[in-house]
């Protein structure tokens, strides 16, 4: 199964602190680290690592920080022949704050991957196609019109699309938060439709109506960065691979709850014996 990954590679800086910061006010007592991210970018390692053949598509920096932010998707395979180095532009950075439980607060600067443009972009896309917002919009929308099979859109961060967008994607995945940004729209469409819970599950739709929902195992969080964009890849490959609804919400749920146990993003992205051994545990 190959499947074409549009979208953002960032550099995370991740800062673990005691807690979150108030507006206005000052944490100390952080530890720092830095792992390869960016939403396209963990959503192509995870499906990767959970069986599929990814090919990435973005843009980086000409830069340090490029080959950090590349790392993990080289070791393990990605095909990068469509990563652009730009030498006029930085590599995406996330400034990322975590507190002990897991929940975080994060700050993107988008750099080279706002230099995306449909231009870098095939005539046309063969195979299935995963998108996220992390890109120009005008981008987002040009792979989506050049695609010829399945089209998976992670709505987030949440921002208008068009209803060409949202009627052509046979699936769309959102949170509780960017399902209330959209409303009603993501469901005037025939696609599959999931909003994630976090801890609480994830529900499938179609035309409104649910199909289908299912919770994670019991784990004990300590970073939920990145875990949300590896539920996309996983979903992805299970309901490509032929599950049913609700086996694929269970397989995507296990994988996303595995990811939110380690710290960083992509080098928390499971691979598909991790999850294969905690769903019959």
């Amino acid at each position: 199964m190959r499947i074409t990954v549009v979208g953002s590679i960032n550099l995370d800086f991740v800062a673990s602190a005691p807690k979150l910061p108030d507006d206005g006010e000052t944490v100390t007592g952080a530890t720092l680290a830095r792992h390869p991210g960016g939403k396209g970018a963990n959503m192509a390692l995870a499906a990767q690592r959970l069986g599929a053949e990814i090919c990435m598509i973005g843009r980086v920096g000409r830069d340090g920080m490029a080959e950090e932010a590349m790392a993990l998707l080289l070791a393990d395979d990605v095909d990068v022949g469509g990563v652009i180095a730009d030498a006029d532009a930085a590599t995406g950075v996330a400034l990322i704050a975590v507190d002990p439980s897991g929940e975080n607060q994060i700050v993107v600067a988008a750099g080279a991957n706002h230099r995306v443009f449909p231009e870098q972009l095939p005539a046309r896309i063969e195979g299935p196609l995963v998108l996220q917002l992390e890109l120009p919009i005008e981008t987002v929308e040009a792979a989506v019109g050049r695609a010829t099979d399945f089209v998976c859109v992670n709505l987030a961060p949440a921002q208008p699309v068009s209803d060409q967008l949202l009627r052509r994607a046979d699936l769309i995945v959102v949170n509780e938060t960017e399902a209330a940004f959209y409303g009603d729209l993501i469901h005037h469409g025939g696609g599959r439709v999931v909003v994630t819970r976090g801890a609480a599950g994830a529900t499938m739709y179609q035309r409104g109506v649910e199909m289908a929902w299912a919770t994670p195992p019991q784990v004990t969080a300590i970073d939920a960065t990145g875990a949300g964009d590896c539920f996309v890849g996983a979903i992805t490959v299970a309901l490509l691979e032929g599950m049913e609804p609700q086996a694929a919400l269970t397989f995507a749920c296990a994988a996303g709850a595995i990811s939110a146990t380690r710290a960083g993003a992509q080098p928390a992205m499971p691979t598909r014996d991790e999850v294969d051994a905690i769903l019959v545990a």
